[in-house]
């Protein structure tokens, strides 16, 4: 079935990037045993990432079939900037979060972002991104105990005197 839409802007060039990474997913996954049997240990991420790439070429066939003029932009409607600064935001935490730590990260995370896109006081988006944290951390560490990076901020010694306020350690 041929649709009459046209191709958007991008959309050859990240269908490129999903071969290329496809492609690259795949001779990783030869490495892992080879052709050796259907059973080892490579066999379904070869067959997954062989899948991906000829997915990805039969989507570029398509896509290069489809008339390219659009009333589209990048800029303007396929990536505009919000969407720029909340991947920007969202690597700078990820590359931040094991030196400084779950909460210092999440706070700054929030902040940037709730003040930006919000266009409210600064002391609503302290407010919200301190409380939005906190019950973060009470909820998933002190409730469910998951361990999330401590980086700068010394958890252990402060879980420690709070278990001492009320008494837990004796």
């Amino acid at each position: 079935m041929q649709s009459n839409t046209p191709r958007r802007p991008g959309e050859l060039g990240f269908n490129l990037f999903i071969i290329a990474a496809s492609l690259f997913l795949l001779y990783h996954a030869y490495g892992i045993a080879g052709f050796d049997a259907l059973s080892s240990a490579g066999a379904v991420p070869m067959v997954t990432t062989g899948l991906m790439t000829l997915c990805g070429v039969i989507i570029l066939r398509q896509n290069l079939r489809k008339p390219g003029k659009t009333a589209e932009t990048i800029s303007r409607d396929i990536l505009p900037l919000p969407v720029i600064v909340t991947i920007a935001a969202i690597t700078a935490y990820a590359v931040l979060l094991k030196p400084l730590g779950f909460v210092p990260t999440s706070f700054l995370f929030l902040l940037g972002l709730i003040k930006l896109f919000s266009a409210r006081s600064w002391g609503f988006s302290i407010s919200a991104a301190a409380g939005s944290v906190a019950l973060i951390y009470i909820i998933f560490r002190l409730v469910f105990s998951v361990l999330m990076p401590a980086g700068i901020v010394p958890e252990g010694e402060i879980l420690a005197a709070i278990g001492h306020l009320f008494g837990a350690a004796k």
